[in-house]
């Protein structure tokens, strides 16, 4: 566990974080693996879990009727994906895809929730973190309606 304590405690995402906090993470954290082509998750399904990002490129998609997917945002080597774990009913709002071979850290979200009710402080960390991420996000896929449907007219 030791080599997965340092890589959750390395990455950009916890930077700056307690000790304590970081302990009750990596109880909730694994290794994972995907190949390229392969989905982490799909519209819809339960948001389980989120990952931090070690080496790889992950597509974010939307699927549009008459369109098919399409990309609003890539992501890379330090960053995360997976917001919708904090907020109910814990479903993705969108799909997530292996560009190229991807290594991650995969935090079991429910594990994370349950350490959040029984420790306040650690929620409001979680909170302070995944905030800007939520908005960025949101002003990414903003920006790719834009860009699909143009000015009007």
């Amino acid at each position: 566990m030791e080599g997965l304590e340092r890589i959750v405690k390395e990455h950009p995402f916890f930077a700056g974080l307690e000790e304590g906090f970081l302990n009750l993470v990596c109880g909730c954290a694994k290794n994972v693996r995907f190949e390229a082509g392969q989905y982490l998750f799909h519209e819809g399904e339960p948001a389980d879990q989120f990952y931090l990002i070690r080496h790889g490129r992950i597509a974010l998609e939307l699927t549009a009727p008459g369109r098919g997917a399409i990309i609003f945002q890539t992501l890379t080597e330090g960053e995360i994906v997976g917001v919708s774990w904090v907020i109910p009913p814990y479903r993705w709002t969108y799909d997530a895809r292996a560009l190229d071979l991807l290594r991650a850290i995969a935090i079991d979200a429910a594990c994370l929730r349950q350490k959040c009710e029984a420790d306040h402080d650690l929620g409001y960390e979680m909170m302070k973190r995944f905030l800007p991420i939520l908005v960025q996000r949101l002003q990414a896929t903003r920006l790719q309606i834009l860009d699909v449907y143009g000015a009007p007219a």
